[in-house]
């Protein structure tokens, strides 16, 4: 039967080679701009710190990743009977409705509290790869601004707007260089308490949103 416990962690789909379509839109053909394409996923994921860092993990994490292994692998044989003895009840003539829905609540309670527990169990595995993109990301901007202007390029575009282009617009390759340059290996694991940039961002405005609002001064008359 097909696994039934998914793990918390999706695996990055390796990508051989980095490669973007790309297309000059009518009004950018009619100027003077030279446009480039810039897959930035892409670039990310076959980096020389992300793909280091993905090697590393196996081994800095093995701890958790094994747990997780182990814990998904119950959890399926676990499952395994109740589907067959649901899909069994199901395919009876006359099959009782509301035994079905009760088995069917039972199997997924027992889905979700799997998930949540290998969530649990991969958070820090989770944390570290969160913890190295960011890293990378963080000279991205420099990466790409570095081979546009090595290259002459005046704008540059990702491929969400891009329909066809000359294979001459993929810039992909030479911000992959700028950037491996700019940062060959990140740190895999993060500090104590250290949160992705998102969450940090909504603290800090959640912490400005409880301030007191400073109240303006009035003059006597």
């Amino acid at each position: 039967m097909k696994t039934l416990i998914k793990p918390a962690l999706a695996a990055v789909l390796a990508v051989t080679a980095v490669t973007a379509p790309a297309i000059a839109t009518p009004a950018m053909a009619q100027s003077n701009e030279r446009v480039a394409v810039v897959n930035v996923p892409a670039i990310i994921v076959n980096s020389s710190a992300y793909q280091t860092a993905q090697t590393q993990r196996q081994t800095t994490y093995a701890a958790q990743l094994q747990q997780a292994e182990t814990r998904r692998t119950a959890l399926n044989a676990q499952l395994e009977p109740l589907v067959s003895a649901f899909n069994a009840a199901r395919a009876q003539p006359n099959a009782d409705q509301a035994a079905l829905q009760q088995q069917a609540a039972q199997i997924q309670q027992l889905q979700q509290t799997g998930q949540a527990e290998l969530q649990q169990i991969l958070a820090p595995v989770a944390l570290s790869q969160a913890y190295v993109e960011e890293q990378i990301q963080d000279q991205l901007s420099t990466a790409i601004e570095n081979a546009a202007r090595a290259q002459g390029y005046t704008l540059v575009v990702t491929p969400d707007v891009v329909l066809f282009a000359e294979a001459s617009h993929n810039m992909n390759q030479a911000v992959l260089d700028q950037l491996n340059a700019l940062i060959p290996a990140a740190q895999l694991v993060p500090p104590q308490g250290w949160l992705p940039r998102e969450l940090r961002e909504q603290q800090a405005a959640a912490a400005a949103g409880q301030q007191p609002a400073t109240q303006p001064a009035t003059s006597g008359r």
